[in-house]
């Protein structure tokens, strides 16, 4: 029973300071360079492997979100997406719901995953692209931040249309 006040006070001291590295943890203002690992073939016959661009950043102070992905390769989509950062919706998960270029839409999961490992993190991705070539797409990625400037990632991305891929992701944080 003597116990009882510093455990809780502990408790919630840690608490508190997890809630805070996971909110401070995120970024959403980076580039990255990515390389498929796997040279899987698309449904069509062609490879979709190689290195592919990206960009993502918040608009001003808001939490407006945009994102592009280009493909280096010329064998992939390019688009361009518009979204909406909801942050803390559950347990220190930052979501967003985003509209893209392809008739696309899609929802973004990520957390600091701090408690397991200092600069970890996951991210799960959802997304619908319309037009000829309707595709469902989850991507499961773990992202570790080298520094605050700095991060290494590994991303398997399953697709109705294509074997599943895995990348892996090298991003500046600015």
């Amino acid at each position: 029973m003597k116990h009882i006040l510093p455990i809780l006070t502990l408790t919630t001291l840690a608490a508190a300071a997890s809630a805070q590295s996971a909110a401070a943890g995120l970024s959403y203002n980076r580039a990255g360079l990515s390389y498929n690992t796997d040279a899987s073939k698309l449904r069509d016959g062609s490879s979709d492997n190689g290195y592919s661009l990206s960009v993502e950043a918040l608009v001003g102070s808001s939490n407006v979100w945009v994102g592009a992905n280009a493909d280096a390769n010329s064998q992939g989509d390019d688009n361009v997406s518009v979204g909406y950062l909801f942050k803390n919706v559950a347990a220190g998960i930052d979501a967003t719901a985003f509209v893209g270029s392809n008739d696309g839409f899609g929802i973004i999961a990520r957390r600091s995953l701090n408690e397991v490992v200092a600069g970890l993190e996951g991210r799960i991705v959802w997304s619908q692209n319309g037009g000829s070539k309707s595709t469902d797409t989850f991507v499961y990625e773990l992202a570790y931040n080298v520094n605050s400037k700095y991060q290494v990632a590994v991303s398997i991305e399953d697709a109705s249309n294509v074997a599943e891929q895995t990348s892996v992701t090298v991003r500046y944080n600015f």
